[in-house]
């Protein structure tokens, strides 16, 4: 891949190297005026997502604190103050659809992880 696509290069923002993210974990970053929670899943072939900080239940900006797992098939973070399993993939609450966040578009390009909101 030797540019951003998907959308404009406009779009996309370097967050950080994708090495300042421990495997499994993630980071918040601050885009726009908007906390954003930005995970690094798995270390060999590592993939990115980023999803809205702010737990909904809580108002609280701590997803990027949260615990990094798996409900079947689905990809999630636990949020550390009521527990509640949000999608990496898409921000849905499994718990509570109607307290989903948003999920923004994550990718890696040239070590740097990136985030179009």
């Amino acid at each position: 891949m030797n540019e951003l696509s998907g959308a404009t290069a406009d779009n996309w923002v370097a967050i950080c190297p994708l090495a300042d993210i421990v495997p499994d974990t993630g980071v918040c970053a601050l885009l726009g005026g908007r906390h954003v929670a930005v995970f690094r899943v798995g270390d060999a072939a590592p993939r990115v997502y980023a999803i809205d900080n702010i737990d909904p239940n809580a108002g609280a900006s701590v997803l990027s604190r949260g615990l990094v797992g798996s409900i079947g098939e689905r990809v999630v973070v636990a949020s550390p103050i009521y527990k509640q399993h949000f999608d990496l993939a898409s921000g849905e609450c499994i718990e509570a659809p109607e307290h989903s966040v948003a999920a923004w578009p994550a990718r890696v390009f040239a070590d740097m992880v990136w985030v179009a909101l």
